[in-house]
């Protein structure tokens, strides 16, 4: 199987990673702390249930327990919730997240594709309504998106989740990267889940936290019938107790994430300001990557630098010559822009 995400430090050794979208700081002291303590329970089977965790995210959310579940990433329940479900068509915008198209590959759907446009900064328009017929059961957007960081205003969120409902189609929104936002609770869809069996929203602490290694995701929705489906289908023990306690902990670094948004702010301008002086295209984002486009090749010139980024080429949707960022520490973005202003200056 093809490889078709960011990452890869595997293959290409000695590299600054800018294709991963995590937290620049890093794991915080508390997830590390925990996530070693747990080790010590290493011999137990972890809580089936996530118990702990379950409760503990339960009350910041304010939703009720029985609207949670956890899995090994938000891409595990994605493709849980469509072996669940197994659609006949579904709607997907492109370019987007590849585990959409890959899960409902996995149950031979029917996919209908709306394209998202440069010229719309990558955000659907109303015209999107109109791919909302009877015979969908089920969409998948992505606000903040992937890979361009553009976010859907909630508004018209709304407008596609009250057709939604007046269609019987599911809604699924991803929101791995909400916390990214000057103000995520303004944006998220979180509180519509208690009033509409319609939705179902995905986030994760993958990002937010910077433990891609552990994998750790959760759902919401008040589709109990839904629920009772992927759990059904769920393997017990997918969530480790080393990532339940890292979730756990990560729920009291509230203090810590909301000072990295700041600096976020801060240093995605600034990074912004220094690629357009040196000449390259980006696309506007509002939280912690960049899509960029380029007539260099930039994937393997800056490779050459020992700097891996995220050559988007293989999203649908996108062709050659687009590429993705991530926002990362004043150290390592001054290296990226060194490298960036030689090639740009013909030295490539």
């Amino acid at each position: 199987m093809e490889y078709m995400h960011g990452g890869d430090i595997y293959t290409y050794e000695n590299v600054t990673d800018y294709s991963v979208n995590l937290n620049p700081f890093g794991p915080g002291e508390e997830v590390l702390l925990a996530m070693a303590e747990n080790l010590k329970h290493a011999g137990e089977y972890p809580d089936s249930k996530s118990r702990k965790l379950r409760s503990a995210l339960a009350e910041h959310l304010q939703v009720p327990q029985e609207f949670l579940i956890f899995g090994n990433g938000a891409a595990e329940l994605i493709f849980l919730l469509i072996h669940s479900l197994r659609p006949k068509k579904a709607l997907l915008t492109i370019p987007s997240f590849a585990e959409y198209h890959r899960a409902l590959q996995a149950v031979d759907c029917e996919c209908v594709y709306y394209p998202l446009s440069e010229k719309h900064g990558f955000v659907p328009q109303t015209s999107y309504l109109e791919f909302l017929k009877e015979d969908v059961d089920l969409l998948f957007l992505c606000s903040p998106d992937n890979p361009s960081g553009a976010v859907i205003p909630k508004d018209f969120l709304l407008e596609i989740l009250k057709t939604c409902e007046e269609k019987g189609i599911l809604m699924i929104l991803d929101e791995c990267f909400v916390e990214f936002l000057s103000e995520p609770q303004k944006q998220t869809l979180c509180r519509e889940c208690e009033r509409s069996k319609n939705l179902m929203i995905l986030q994760a602490f993958t990002k937010i936290s910077a433990i891609p290694g552990i994998r750790l995701g959760y759902g919401i929705t008040s589709n109990l019938e839904l629920l009772e489906k992927m759990e059904r289908n769920r393997q017990p023990w997918s969530v480790s107790s080393v990532a339940q306690a890292a979730g756990c902990a990560a729920l009291k670094e509230m203090k810590r994430w909301q000072e990295m948004r700041k600096w976020l702010e801060t240093e995605r301008a600034w990074l912004e300001e220094s690629l357009t002086r040196i000449g390259v295209e980006w696309f506007p984002s509002k939280v912690n990557y960049l899509l960029l486009k380029s007539p260099y090749p930039l994937f393997s010139l800056l490779l050459q630098k020992n700097i891996l980024i995220r050559d988007c080429s293989n999203y649908e949707g996108l062709e050659k010559g687009y590429y993705r960022i991530a926002v990362k520490q004043r150290t390592d973005n001054e290296k990226l822009l060194k490298a960036l202003e030689y090639i740009y200056e013909g030295g490539e």
